[in-house]
């Protein structure tokens, strides 16, 4: 006899196949992270069932990875920023997102988020999520205190600050250090355990099951060695993340981070998800776009020094965020990138680990060193240092709080990609959904069934350049949440 075809997530089980059902539930939730768990919260709280499919042994996903800073505001301000002494507007927020978001934001998404980001915000605080009434004003990429309130975008810089009212909206949890992510997933992990939501763990999702006509029926789950047909009466949420583990995904879809960036993710990162999603139709958007990270700040320090290529010019504003820089420097020519700092302003970097590759007493005893066009580096040096003392950038419009002229003697790091440089990164590209989280084909059409969120949606966060700390968090906890709810709405299948 001939074998059965192995199960893949790219082709799903159609319904005529599945001689009988082994489970049954409302919504099926695939992945208990931060979207996987938000969803589930809002569907039992609904009145849907609830069934949680997690590929791991325990909750957590990428979120319980994370700091977990979420990104609020608007409104007139949560309650943290209200209290810090910020009334800040939907309408700054809004113009803010779709700026960083360029050309392929989608508006619909960012006005919803936006409008109804406070309500987010007291939300999570039901939850049980602690916020400190207090701001950390230090330029920094996480606050490592207990501190709430922080600058996590490049909302002070130009050409953002010349769109909308500059406004911190980072929430970090009131924990120290680096821990939010953990805190955050215990807490939602209590909220779903509270709700007596079933969750099978080691439980890896298939592929989908679908009838002929396109309609998401339910999935394929093995657990225990075993296959189990589970039919899902209302729907079928996929919040099983990116695809930043899968290396035959990453060179077809976004060759950039196959070599040299160091992967943020889970093992479960690996496009499972999304390949399912597309074997019912599904569209996959922006799958090229990522967020990638050179930290070089702290010490903020850092900030006074000019970012230049291997042409010796500079290419950004080197106020802007971590990883609008990141992205800028990638797409130099030849793909060399130096910080150039004066000696008085150089501390060793906490996180960047980029070696020092040259220093100089004058600028052409450094441009030796490390290979620069002497020329080229004076005349960029000079040029930038002359104007720095007016607190001025004509180029790229660096803060004046960042504006000084270097003086000798110089240091450069390289922090050319592949060269000792850490450089981190994860996927944005995702399914198309509708800010309920219901899944698109290509033509705009709803596929019966089938949502999305998290990073298996492509969501609010689309371009490393527009990158914000505490989005993708954001987006997965209050997008799982539209999913929850649209899923429990709809009318079950019989």
């Amino acid at each position: 006899m001939p074998s059965s075809p192995k199960i893949r997530p790219s082709r799903p089980r159609l319904v005529s196949d599945v001689a009988e059902w082994d489970m049954e539930t409302d919504v099926a939730i695939v992945g208990f992270g931060g979207a996987g768990a938000c969803a589930a919260i809002e569907a039992s709280d609904a009145g849907a069932r609830v069934t949680l499919f997690e590929v791991a042994s325990a909750s957590g996903g990428s979120t319980a990875l994370s700091s977990a800073e979420v990104y609020l505001g608007g409104g007139g301000g949560t309650r943290v920023q209200q209290a810090c002494g910020y009334a800040d507007s939907t309408e700054d927020m809004f113009q803010y997102l779709m700026a960083a978001g360029g050309d392929i934001a989608d508006e619909a998404k960012v006005r919803l988020y936006c409008e109804e980001s406070t309500e987010h915000f007291d939300w999570l605080v039901a939850m049980g999520a602690p916020y400190k009434d207090s701001e950390y004003k230090e330029r920094a990429i996480m606050a490592l205190t207990d501190d709430c309130l922080l600058y996590t975008g490049s909302e002070k810089c130009w050409p953002f600050r010349d769109v909308a009212e500059p406004c911190p909206r980072g929430h970090n949890l009131e924990v120290e250090g680096d821990n939010g992510g953990p805190l955050l997933m215990k807490i939602l992990t209590e909220q779903v355990e509270k709700r007596s939501i079933q969750v099978e763990y080691n439980a890896r999702a298939l592929t989908l099951i679908a009838s002929e006509e396109g309609e998401v029926l339910g999935l394929v789950v093995r657990i225990d060695g075993e296959e189990r047909n589970v039919r899902a009466h209302r729907g079928v949420i996929l919040c099983a993340g990116g695809f930043v583990m899968n290396p035959d995904m990453l060179a077809q879809y976004c060759p950039r981070l196959v070599e040299g960036p160091m992967p943020i993710g889970n093992p479960g990162d690996t496009g499972t998800g999304l390949l399912m999603g597309q074997s019912v139709g599904g569209a996959l958007l922006h799958m090229d776009q990522h967020f990638i990270t050179l930290p070089y700040y702290p010490p903020s320090s850092l900030t006074y020094g000019i970012f230049v290529n291997g042409q010796a010019q500079r290419f950004i504003n080197e106020d802007c965020y971590h990883s609008r820089i990141a992205s800028r420097a990638l797409d130099q020519l030849g793909g060399k990138t130096y910080l150039i700092v004066s000696a008085d302003d150089y501390d060793h970097p906490s996180f960047m680990n980029a070696p020092i590759v040259g220093t100089g007493e004058t600028i052409e005893e450094l441009a030796e060193e490390v290979g620069l066009n002497s020329g080229m580096l004076r005349h960029t040096i000079e040029f930038y240092s002359e104007h720095a003392a007016r607190g001025e950038d004509p180029l790229f419009h660096k803060s004046a709080e960042w504006l000084k002229p270097m003086a000798a003697p110089y240091a450069a790091l390289d922090c050319t990609l592949g060269e000792g440089a850490i450089y981190a990164a994860f996927t944005l590209g995702g399914l198309d959904t509708r800010p309920t989280g219901e899944v698109l084909t290509t033509e705009k059409e709803l596929i019966p069934g089938l949502y999305a969120a998290g990073r298996t949606a492509c969501g609010i966060p689309r371009t490393a350049a527009g990158y914000a700390s505490g989005l993708s968090v954001g987006d997965a906890t209050f997008f799982g949440r539209a999913a929850g709810r649209a899923s429990a709405g709809r009318p079950p299948e019989v």
